[in-house]
């Protein structure tokens, strides 16, 4: 199965990716209600720790589909999938903003992880986009271990960058 044939799947019935959009925000919204001022303490901060997990990895690969989408492949904004492009972007944001309601994001495990990780991923898709842009280029006849070996080294090089930048 290809990417495209499950979002084309995901579209054709939407009510699972509906489901789950919907019960991640009305998941932290009830956790809100319920756990008013203890959601630092540890039941609460695992279900909102699970909750951003939940939302942000779809958010995230979202947020890299539609670059990817507009910067590469040059699809139309017209064309963009509502389910796969623009809802897990509107959910993830949602839901951030009402766990935010509740508990400071430094205090839920694991969220400096997620944000280092977009850092990451967005700063190799500017420089992909940028080496795109150049044409200058071009792997032929190169030998697959030494692509790899050049893309561990341009993620180590990003990572460096990204800890010298923002610390």
């Amino acid at each position: 199965m290809t990417l495209q044939q499950l979002f084309d799947l995901l579209s054709a019935d939407p009510s699972f990716v509906l489901f789950y959009f919907i019960a991640l925000p009305l998941t932290a919204f009830l956790a809100g209600v319920f756990g008013k001022g203890e959601g630092h303490l540890t039941p609460w901060k695992q279900l909102y720790c699970f909750l951003i997990f939940a939302a942000a990895i779809p958010g995230i690969f979202a947020v890299i589909l539609n670059v990817y989408m507009f910067l590469f492949e040059r699809q139309p904004i017209m064309q963009t999938n509502i389910y796969t492009q623009v809802l897990p972007v509107l959910i993830m944001i949602i839901t951030f903003w009402l766990v935010r309601r509740n508990v400071p994001f430094e205090l839920v495990p694991g969220f400096d992880k997620i944000s280092g990780l977009l850092m990451i991923v967005l700063a190799v898709l500017v420089v992909m986009w940028f080496l795109d842009r150049l044409h200058i280029i071009a792997f032929t006849y190169m030998p697959f271990h030494y692509v790899i070996l050049l893309l561990v080294g341009a993620f180590v090089l990003v990572r460096f960058g990204v800890k010298k930048v923002f610390t």
